[in-house]
């Protein structure tokens, strides 16, 4: 194996570059104005987690007193905290100037956003009003200076750090008088908008962003001090968001994980962000009180925190600033008004959200709800929409008398709470839960069902890329395959005995299921297409995924790759191989496409001597997906859609508009070529659209 100094690229950096592909969409003005502020609300809500997970656990490393080699890529864990905080203070940075240049296009439209400075006379009527009807009401606000202890502050909460300097003074030592400050917190309510929409005049429209409509009311809160000035400056902590799970035996599972959730609330701060004008004297202030160490990442930042708030900006009907919304296409061949069973009966059918609708997965369920055939339905569930149609489906299910089971992760994350008010929920409903397997999370997208026909029993059922949420399949894009090749669902009811009986490991011929065989199967495949390569024959191996961080099949690729193997992959996050390595890595290229929806399925093609073997899979290449979670990949073996995942995956990799290439630098630069512009996504969608007209598209 050839070493070289700089081998793997370190998974942290790899994903702080990632999200700077999103901040790089919100400085693209090309794409429509109102999404630019909502793709700088992605990178903050995505930074607020990257920070309460990844740098929170290398704290962790830290405190504990390790250097953390091995974990860390190589470097050590205080050094890479520095690291990081440097490029968060460069991106952070970055993000205020385009928020600048976006503000100031938004005002060519006749939008403006105003601060408490800019309010009219007839505009400061309208916000008294709905300060004193819906904002006062929810505020919570805390004078500081006579409290024995520091409010618990709530994680990447906003907070207005209030300084009152009174009229009064008091006495130093040496009798001069000195001026009296009062300290105070405002906790920016989450009960209302944080966009407060003004009344127009004429063709301008005016916003108000509600920490700045609380500081034109602060006279309005702090009536009882007699002050000569008033300052707020906003201030945001993070806490750590790892699980901390307890081994009381006299505890539920569901017990155990909300206690969990719970605990974050009072967790190790992480990351302080502040407004960077605040006064110095307020500042030291605040980290005395909240103990911040030198190993937290203290972030001056701008006068507005919080702004993944900006995901939901106000359209205010301006739909030429924003993307065209699509109509969500049908599958060929698999019609809504007829029984999909029957039609999957015949033959596979794929899926491709958001370029199809989300509604053949709760068609599916639905049909098996209400048909008296179906006997069972089994399902995994990782994430679940707010209003879920999945989980109203499966209850519909119960109720008329089908027996139903679900294998429901609580360790979601960020969607425990969510979960486990589902879980409560259904199983008061009487579908059967299993809570996961000791040890291992559940992230497999899987579903089976048993029907009755004749005197046989008769299975259907779907493997996906991704959740069952018809929320998020709006923007996310997966794959889903429905079939009813026996031999598959006969696999899938397999992994489900698996949850229920846990130290059995079972043997697949057609599934590649984690932790037990991913790994090694996927090895096998690349090395057949060494062996091929070696012979002087076709070798070839196309990957999409959404990270790719696991070092032993980053190793097993630089193999491929020095034996003549051509590598394609497409990665929309975190990747830790460096493509293009002469002697490592020169077979390999890598992209990674970031645009209007986010790439989420994983599709595996291995050329396999001019029989491309496929398979889509909930797996990521990470260590967590191959060693510590149950995943489930599925073998493709209907010709036509072998032929549309080769298709689909061939357009993306053709993008040279929203294709940005990995190299060494990390620089997230464009890939532009000479050949005619494609955006990969609007192109798939196309390419659906003329299945459905019987048109060829050339690829």
């Amino acid at each position: 194996m050839i070493k070289t100094k700089n081998q793997y690229i370190n998974r942290e950096i790899s994903w702080l570059m990632f999200n700077d592909r999103v901040l790089q969409e919100s400085a693209d003005k090309n794409v429509p104005l109102i999404e630019r502020l909502r793709f700088l609300g992605i990178f903050s809500n995505n930074l607020d987690e990257f920070f309460k997970v990844r740098y929170a656990t290398i704290k962790r490393i830290v405190l504990a007193g390790k250097k953390g080699k091995s974990a860390l890529g190589g470097e050590k864990a205080k050094d890479l905290l520095a690291e990081i905080t440097k490029i968060v203070i460069d991106q952070q940075s970055k993000s205020l100037e385009i928020h600048g240049d976006i503000e100031q296009e938004l005002e060519s439209q006749g939008i403006f956003l105003i601060n408490e400075t800019e309010v009219s006379e007839s505009q400061a009527e309208f916000i008294k009003n709905y300060f004193i009807e819906k904002v006062s009401p929810l505020l919570m606000t805390i004078v500081l200076n006579d409290l024995n202890q520091f409010p618990l502050l709530k994680d990447t909460e906003a907070y207005l750090a209030v300084k009152m300097v009174l009229k009064e003074t008091e006495k130093d030592q040496k009798h001069q008088s000195i001026e009296k400050n009062r300290y105070a917190l405002i906790e920016i309510p989450k009960g209302t908008d944080r966009f407060v929409v003004l009344l127009p005049e004429g063709n301008k429209n005016f916003i108000i962003i509600l920490d700045d409509l609380i500081r034109f009311c602060l006279d309005r809160i702090f009536p009882m001090f007699d002050y000569k000035s008033i300052s707020a400056h906003m201030i945001k902590i993070t806490r750590d968001a790892e699980l901390d799970i307890d081994n009381d035996l006299s505890k539920t599972f569901i017990e155990k994980i909300s206690s969990s959730v719970q605990g974050r609330k009072i967790s190790d701060p992480v990351r302080f962000v502040y407004d960077k004008s605040i006064g110095e004297d307020t500042l030291e202030f605040l980290k005395g009180k909240m103990g911040i160490k030198d190993t937290d990442s203290v972030i001056p930042g701008g006068r507005y925190h919080n702004r993944r708030d900006y995901m939901s900006f106000p359209s205010l009907g301006r739909q030429d600033l924003m993307y065209d919304k699509i109509t969500p296409l049908p599958v060929k061949g698999l019609s809504l008004e007829a029984s999909l069973l029957e039609h999957i009966a015949e033959k596979d059918f794929l899926m491709y959200a958001p370029y199809h609708t989300f509604s053949y997965i709760i068609k599916f369920l639905r049909e098996a709800a209400l048909d008296p055939k179906v006997k069972s339905i089994k399902i995994t569930v990782y994430r679940l929409a707010k209003d879920s149609q999945v989980a109203a489906s499966l209850i519909n299910a119960v109720k008329n008398g089908k027996k139903v089971t679900m294998q429901i992760e609580l360790r979601a994350r960020f969607d425990e709470q969510a979960n486990i008010k589902y879980a409560e929920e259904l199983q008061a409903e009487g579908v059967k839960l299993i809570f996961g397997v000791p040890g291992l999370k559940v992230h497999s997208k899987i579903c089976v069902i048993e029907r009755e026909e004749g005197d046989l029993i008769k299975r259907y059922g779907f493997i996906s890329t991704g959740n069952f949420n018809e929320s998020t399949a709006k923007i996310y894009t997966d794959y889903t395959l429905f079939t009813a090749n026996e031999s598959i669902l006969k696999e899938l009811k397999i992994v489900f005995d698996f949850f229920e009986t846990t130290y059995k490991i079972y043997k697949y011929k057609h599934l590649i299921v984690s932790p037990h065989y991913t790994k090694s199967l996927f090895k096998k495949f690349i090395d057949k297409e060494i062996e091929a390569a070696k012979q002087g024959r076709d070798a070839y191996i196309k990957i999409k995924m959404n990270s790719f961080t696991s070092y032993e099949m980053v190793d097993k690729l630089y193999e491929a790759s020095r034996e003549g193997v051509k590598i394609q992959l497409i990665i929309r996050g975190v990747c830790c191989l460096i493509p293009g390595v002469e002697g490592m890595s020169e077979n390999i290229e890598a992209i990674s496409i970031v645009d209007k929806f986010l790439e989420h399925p994983r599709v595996f093609i291995f050329g396999n001597d001019g029989n491309p073997k496929i398979y889509i899979s909930s797996a990521d290449w990470m260590t967590r997906n191959l060693d510590n979670r149950v995943e489930v990949g599925c073998p493709i073996y209907d010709e036509d859609i072998k032929q549309e995942l080769i298709d689909t995956f061939e357009i993306s990799w053709r993008d040279n508009v929203k294709a940005r290439i990995f190299n060494g630098q990390q620089n997230n630069i464009y890939r532009k070529n000479e050949l005619p512009k494609l955006r990969s996504q609007f192109v798939i969608y196309d390419y659906y659209l003329n299945k459905l007209n019987q048109k060829n598209i050339e690829i």
